[in-house]
């Protein structure tokens, strides 16, 4: 019978959110690469073409920024009002009514354009 969702035939194995062995290696060793041949890679970009420089520079800022992901405008509503339940719920009730208070009155203002 094979393994449920979730489960592993190896319950002490790597821990999750650990790179494995053979990731760290080869980013060590392409690190090291990168480092000894700093000042001849530097003098190769300026020897591209601009837009050939753009496109290496381009290939290569993945492996020092953090890949970004696209967020829809609702969930970015839905994580803010998680957020401000969150807050709510441990906010003492006298914070929560003069932010209530504050709320109507600017509510009111712009109602009569002040």
């Amino acid at each position: 019978m094979g393994q449920k969702k979730g489960q592993t035939g190896n319950p002490k194995g790597r821990p999750k959110g650990v790179p494995n062995k053979v990731t760290g290696t080869v980013k060590e060793w392409i690190q090291q690469v990168i480092d000894g041949n700093r000042k001849r890679f530097e003098k190769d970009l300026l020897a591209l073409e601009p837009a050939e420089r753009v496109k290496a520079i381009s290939g290569l800022i993945c492996y020092v920024l953090p890949k970004q992901q696209s967020v829809s405008i609702q969930e970015q509503i839905n994580a803010e009002y998680d957020a401000l339940e969150r807050l709510i719920e441990n906010a003492p009730d006298e914070a929560i009514d003069k932010i209530t208070e504050k709320i109507l009155k600017i509510r009111e203002d712009k109602k009569y354009g002040q």
